[in-house]
């Protein structure tokens, strides 16, 4: 496989996954604002922001709402924001037009031109709930139709890895900001894990057990080890011969190191530094990401975005 059609893969599922998780993560903590009239609502924008890794306005500026839905909802040319991510995300499908489902590209393409139109004038709750829908549709596409190849493989690692970063970012955000946030199980239910979290621990529910749940638990697919599990056997698959000489591979090993150190170190150790543990895992996805750029998309040239120039 080229490398920009591996690398235009690679990014359509993180920019899949970026859209999706923002709106998730956007929708709880709008939702908490709007029912908490106690709640400080320029101190939770403010740590949102810097979770997000966008710049923070000086104190002399209030964040209000409207901000924060401009900044990372509805910005266009910034592909951290969801209207953004989607539109990249459909470059890249143009890009890989070739390998991509028409099926697929119908559906990326289609939520492009949706997403810049009068959706951004609904409600931000039915906004982002038809984001997650549209992701979901394309989640479903690519494993449902898609062979388990390269093509599937290069999707499903930059699916894993963004979602690892998210889902950290999710737990930063509530250890943070403490009584001040959404709270744990609203965590849980914005990622579709409250179920499952109950059935897991038969309805004795804590925020230790919420946050380990999130973090550790191997069979839920949002959970940070269990996506970082599921990047290390991409990476695997695409090397199938590398065991027999050891990990060479720089990022198998940065993400093998992350999750080891969820999976080995006390919970209560994890616990109590979780604001310094979760910025560890998103340096490390995106150290794994440098490194997974440097040995399948090797370029002298760095990817610019055309805007409306499609």
């Amino acid at each position: 496989m080229l490398s920009r059609i591996a690398e235009s893969l690679f990014w359509i599922g993180r920019y899949v996954e970026r859209a999706d998780d923002t709106a998730r993560m956007l929708d709880v903590h709008i939702q908490s604002l709007s029912e908490d009239p106690w709640a400080s609502e320029d101190r939770a924008l403010r740590a949102l922001l810097a979770v997000m890794d966008h710049p923070v306005p000086d104190d002399s500026t209030l964040v209000t709402r409207a901000l924060v839905l401009q900044t990372l909802a509805h910005d266009r040319a910034n592909p951290s924001a969801i209207a953004g991510a989607v539109v990249a995300a459909r470059e890249n499908a143009r890009r890989a037009r070739e390998i991509v489902s028409s099926e697929l590209w119908e559906c990326l393409n289609t939520t492009r031109h949706q997403v810049t139109g009068p959706l951004r004038l609904a409600r931000p709750h039915d906004f982002f709930a038809w984001v997650r829908e549209r992701a979901a549709v394309v989640t479903g596409i690519v494993d449902g139709s898609t062979s388990r190849d390269e093509t599937w493989t290069f999707m499903v690692l930059g699916r894993s890895i963004e979602r690892a970063d998210m889902t950290a970012r999710f737990v930063q955000t509530q250890a943070e900001l403490g009584p001040a946030g959404p709270g744990w199980h609203t965590l849980l239910r914005s990622t579709g894990a409250y179920e499952t979290f109950l059935r897991t621990f038969r309805g004795i529910a804590s925020d230790e057990r919420a946050a380990e749940f999130l973090l550790l638990d191997r069979l839920f697919p949002r959970s940070v080890v269990h996506a970082l599990d599921q990047a290390e056997e991409c990476l695997r698959s695409l090397d199938p011969g590398a065991d027999r000489r050891g990990v060479s591979d720089e990022a198998r090993r940065e993400l093998a190191r992350l999750r080891a150190a969820l999976e080995y170190a006390p919970l209560e150790d994890t616990l109590s530094a979780l604001p310094r543990i979760m910025k560890d895992v998103q340096l490390g996805c995106a150290a794994a990401s440098d490194a997974i750029r440097s040995r399948y998309f090797p370029s002298g040239l760095a990817t610019t975005w055309v805007g409306e120039a499609l």
